[in-house]
Parts: structure tokens; sequence; C-alpha cells
């Protein structure tokens, strides 16, 4: 479901996060590249939406730890969540998730361009 659209978030995912990217790979490396340059891991986030994919129920806390390997990254960018289940973590969507209020600035903003992006449909 597209949200109103922003032009400051639209200029900077497009001059800071698509840049120079001309196909699916490089959208994809690019959207792995910036939250991975700009989130401060580790923060606590909230899930916000349920997913099939994903283990999480709305409202859940949890730290997020990295971002989840590359691989796992072509069709969605994913991130590394704290689980006992898991030694190394375990992957969820990061539009799942909204960075907790305590969270510096930046990460806020690199989630919520995230969230934006796949709100609007927006595909790699």
């Amino acid at each position: 479901m597209a949200t109103k659209q922003s032009k400051e978030r639209e200029d900077r995912i497009n001059m800071e996060i698509l840049v120079d990217a001309y196909d699916a790979e490089e959208r994809a490396m690019g959207w792995h590249s910036y939250p991975e340059d700009t989130l401060g891991f580790p923060f606590t986030a909230r899930c916000t939406a349920e997913r099939p994919v994903s283990p999480l129920k709305k409202g859940d806390e949890m730290e997020v730890l990295a971002m989840a390997p590359p691989d796992e990254c072509q069709l969605a960018v994913f991130v590394m969540i704290r689980s006992d289940r898991k030694k190394d973590g375990l992957a969820v969507p990061l539009s799942q998730l909204q960075a907790a209020k305590d969270t510096t600035e930046a990460t806020v903003q690199a989630v919520d361009d995230w969230r934006y992006w796949a709100a609007q449909g927006y595909e790699f």
C-alpha cells in the first residue's frame, strides 16, 4: 500500500542510496550498503506488522544486531535479530520493524527510508 510521497525522502533515496544503480542487483546492493553503513547496531526495534515469512508478532520488541548477509537481501532488506533459537541470530524483514524512539536519528531515518520504499511498492 503506497504512502504519501515525500520529495525529501525520494531525493535522498535516488541521490544517496540508488545513485548509479541501473539494475535490480545494483539497487539491492545499494539498499544493503546504506543501512549497513547507517544503522547504529545494535538497536532496539518494535514489530509493526505481521508477515508470513517472519515469526514476529505485532508489538514484539527485539534487539537488531546486524544486516543479514547480502545473499539474503536480494528481494528485500533483512536484518539479524537476537534469537534464543539460533546462535547467530534470526533474519527478519526490516520493513516489519520500527526503530525505538531512543535510537539515533540516523538509524531511525534509515529504517524509515526502507519502510517508505517498501510501502511505495518499489522493487529492486
